[in-house]
This record gives C-alpha cells, structure tokens and sequence, in this order.
C-alpha cells in the first residue's frame, strides 16, 4: 500500500530541488552549471535574501530523500530476495544514471555552452568537465545504487521505534563524520563519477535512520519526537541568520572557503549545523506531511507518479530553458523564477506522460 503523505512529500521535494537548481544557476555563489556561463545573476542583495530564506533547505532536502528511500529499502528486499532487487536497482537507478553521465549531461552541457558563444565541442563537454562522469543531478540516483547495493549483501537490519535517544545520536554521528570527511573531500568538491562524496555522512547517516524506523515511521513520527524536531528546525534556521551576520559572512561567494572542509570551526560549525538540520529537519518534514498532507485524488496520484521522471528530465529542461531565454534583456531575478517554474512544470508533464503510457501498457496486458 502507497502511503499518500510520502508521496506528497516527494512531490514537494522534487519540485523545490527542480526550483533551486534555477536559482544556482543565476547565482554568484554557484552550485548548478548554468552558472558557468550565466550572463545575469542577482543582485547580491537579492542572493543575500534568497540565501536567508532558501539556503538553509539546501542543507537537508537531499538527505530527507535518502531518508526516504531507506524507510523502504529493506522492505523491498525482503519482499523481492536479493537477486531481483540488485537487478531491479541495476535498471531503475543505474542506467538513467550512465546514460546522464555518458549522454544526456554532456549533450546539454556542451548545448549551453555554445549558446553563451564558447566554442565547445562536444568532445571537450564530456572529457574536460570536473569532475569526470559528471551526471548532473542524478549523481543522487547512482550514490543510492551504491546504499541499495550494500544494504541488499549486509545483514538485515531490525526495524525499531525511534527514540529521542536515537535523534541525538544520529545527529551527532552525521555531524562528526561529515567534518572529518571533508578534511579529505571539501564541500562542493568533484570526485571521478560526480559521488560528492563529501556528502556521503549526512545521505548515508539518513538512509540509515530510515531503514532503523521502516515503514512504522513512515506511517507516523511520534508526536513528542515530531514537536522537538520542529522546534529545533525552526530555532536552528531562525539562528543562521544573525550567527551570519555575526560571523561577518555576508557575501557567500567570498565568505563560504572556510565552512567548506579543513581542520576549522568555520567547517565544524557547519558539518554541526548540517547534522541538526538534516535530522530534525527529515523527521519534521515526513512528520508534518502525515499530519498536513494526506490528501491524495488523481492529479495528486499522477504527480507523484510522474515525480521520479521528473527528477531524471529536470537536468536538460533547465539548461534548455536558460539558454533560450538568454537573449532577452532581463535579469536574473525574472529569468530564475521563469526557468525555474517553466521546468518544474514540463518535467512534471514529462513524467505523467512516461508513466500514464506505462501504466496503461501494464493494465492492457
């Protein structure tokens, strides 16, 4: 049985990462590719705004997707048996992530960058992008091959309640990990296979912790586990801003080199704030979806099927829509939010078209 809330959540998630990568892409501080060849980007006050408001989701959304996957994982296995479960994952998550890496991503890449009048070939797009194999956004879908992999040939892990105990400790387990990691990898670092391996902790510390509460927390999140993690998420966030201000870090594109790794407290008071949010954060956000967003009729049932696809296609829609609307006169802040909900609404339609037709092949046979 599909549980509407989750659903609805992945709506919400895959909507809001389609939307952030518009903004990175007019960004001084950078983050998706488009900001390689941009020919506007926001005023910084604007960024400074957008940063305030947005920035601090861009900490934990991801880690709540592989919180989300990991709820389901073992269940999965179990159901399926090992064998047909790798070979499931094999097709599902490993080929759009080959084919983005091989094909797709380069494809796009090299579109834009000959559309802001650089000579690129096509050859040079996929050879010379740093890192190598860069996959765009679904670097997600092959660091997930990865976990489902491992977790398929591990031993079980037993489902249990979620204690506060159990918050705590994962927080402080991802925060700690995460800081010792990029004393090797950086944050925003590129590795061979785009495997933003400095974000490993937080992703695996999370698909972890799904697997630990199963479907019981998918179903529902205590109440009292629920309330503190929407406190600290809301204390924590409210906090950022005037700790920022405080730290003198008000431009994120010149101020951001210390946080990002290295034996520092700028990096260890992120990799701490990282793993508050991207656990309280994970748990409030399915928490709130149980209590706030269980409705679900068919337009809400065919986005959140379509949701998969739209993830995978959301990479050449944005690059397609920012270097088409880059010979008009307009800045950044009209050019981003046009990109960004223009693509979340083809990507949505791609994938109810992809699904719809494969589900009515499914029910013909």
């Amino acid at each position: 049985m599909r549980l509407s809330a989750v659903d609805n959540l992945k709506v919400i998630l895959v909507a809001w990462v389609i939307g952030g990568h518009a903004l990175l892409g007019y960004a001084a501080v950078g983050g998706w590719p488009y900001d390689e060849v941009n020919e506007v980007t926001f005023h910084p006050g604007v960024e400074t705004v957008l940063a305030v408001l947005i920035g601090p989701s861009g900490l934990f959304f991801m880690g709540t997707f592989y919180f989300m996957a990991g709820i389901f994982t073992p269940g999965s296995i179990e159901r399926k048996g090992r064998q047909r479960f790798v070979a499931e994952r094999l097709v599902r998550l490993g080929t759009p992530w080959v084919v983005s890496a091989v094909v797709i991503w380069p494809t796009f890449v090299w579109i834009a960058y000959n559309g802001a009048g650089q000579d690129v070939s096509w050859w040079e797009a996929f050879t010379h992008r740093d890192p190598f194999l860069d996959s765009g956004s679904l670097w997600f879908v092959g660091v997930l091959l990865v976990f489902s992999i491992a977790m398929a040939f591990l031993p079980p892990i037993k489902e249990r309640a979620i204690t506060t105990g159990t918050v705590v400790g994962m927080t402080v387990l991802v925060a700690g990990t995460t800081f010792l990691t990029r004393l090797v990898f950086p944050a925003r670092s590129g590795q061979v296979g785009d495997l933003h391996l400095w974000w490993w902790p937080q992703c695996l510390g999370m698909f972890l912790l799904g697997a630990i509460g199963g479907r019981k927390l998918a179903e529902r999140v205590p109440d009292d586990i629920y309330k503190a993690c929407r406190n600290v998420v809301i204390a924590t966030i409210a906090v950022l801003p005037f700790a920022a201000a405080l730290l003198g870090v008000l431009d994120l594109a010149k101020n951001a080199e210390p946080f990002l790794g290295g034996w520092r407290w700028q990096a260890l008071s992120l990799a701490l704030t990282e793993g508050i949010l991207v656990v309280a954060g994970s748990l409030w956000l399915i928490g709130l979806a149980q209590r706030r967003m269980t409705g679900q009729g068919p337009f809400t049932e065919g986005l959140a099927r379509s949701a998969y696809a739209a993830f995978i296609v959301q990479g050449p829609i944005l690059l397609s829509l920012a270097t088409a609307v880059r010979p008009l006169d307009l800045p950044a802040e009209v050019k981003a939010p046009v990109v960004g909900g223009g693509a979340i609404v083809l990507a949505f339609a791609i994938g109810w078209a992809v699904t719809s037709r494969r589900g009515a092949s499914a029910r013909s046979s």
